[in-house]
């Protein structure tokens, strides 16, 4: 009796088994998930699902190979759609590139974009903000100071009635915060890099239309009077600045792309 109970276990067990799905069907069903997953956007999810099918469900020989097929075709048109997106970047960066002189001395690390309003011959006289734009794309504004007293200012506001964006503050020991004088005139020039008036060029190339002013903070507050064609620089290098790393996140894209294929 308890050899029968045996063997009508196992007999269920292998009918049971029988009854469930087929690795061929599992294959379909996951394959379908992974259609699911590229049609909401996940393309290299799914792509990822379609990968685990082989180690999965190694029978299903005929999905295997649609798989593959499906996963081609997908990384392909990925691929096709992110040059094509790069050709029209580099069409993007070719014509804003025309306001910009493109320089590197020996001091720079990476290749400068000095915008053709901000060069030394109209700006060393006057006081103003300056945008300053690299090859990598890096963007950062500069406050530039030029009279007769110190400020000693530590950093800037920029708004028109209550709309304002301000800096971080630069102390003044700080090397990024330099002074120098020479005659009667002292010069005053603040660097806020590594984000620290993302916030101010944003609030311009967000609001050119406005009648901006800005406001040197310091022991002694000075203001000015954006100019428009400093307001125009500031707009003209941030969109230069994200087309460049757009440019350059694209590069990246195809890259890995290239190596899932």
């Amino acid at each position: 009796m308890k050899s029968i109970r045996i063997l009508t276990f196992i007999f269920a067990a292998i009918l049971f088994a029988s009854c469930g799905p087929s690795q061929r069907e599992l294959a379909v069903s996951e394959t379908n998930k992974a259609k699911q997953l590229c049609i909401s956007g996940d393309t290299i999810g799914a792509i990822h699902k379609l990968d685990s099918i082989h180690i999965r469900f190694p029978k299903a020989e005929v999905q295997i190979s649609v798989a593959k097929n499906i996963r081609s075709e997908w990384l392909q048109q990925l691929i096709d759609s992110r040059n094509l997106q790069l050709i029209r970047t580099d069409s993007l960066i070719i014509d804003f590139e025309k306001n910009f002189n493109k320089e590197k001395t020996e001091f720079d690390k990476y290749t400068q974009y000095n915008h053709k309003r901000q060069t030394f011959n109209r700006s060393w006289d006057r006081s103003f903000l300056q945008v300053h734009l690299d090859e990598r794309g890096e963007l950062y504004l500069s406050s530039n100071y030029m009279g007769k007293e110190w400020l000693e200012h530590t950093g800037i506001r920029v708004y028109d009635g209550n709309l304002q964006a301000k800096s971080e503050e630069i102390p003044l020991e700080s090397p990024l915060n330099h002074r120098s004088d020479f005659l009667d005139y002292k010069w005053e020039k603040v660097s806020y890099m590594n984000g620290e008036a993302d916030s101010v060029i944003h609030f311009i190339a967000k609001n050119p239309e406005l009648d901006l002013k800005c406001v040197f903070l310091g022991k002694r507050y000075y203001y000015i009077l954006l100019e428009d064609y400093d307001i125009n620089a500031v707009v003209e290098a941030l969109k230069l600045s994200e087309a460049i790393k757009n440019k350059a996140k694209l590069q990246n894209e195809i890259a890995v792309y290239k190596k899932l294929r």
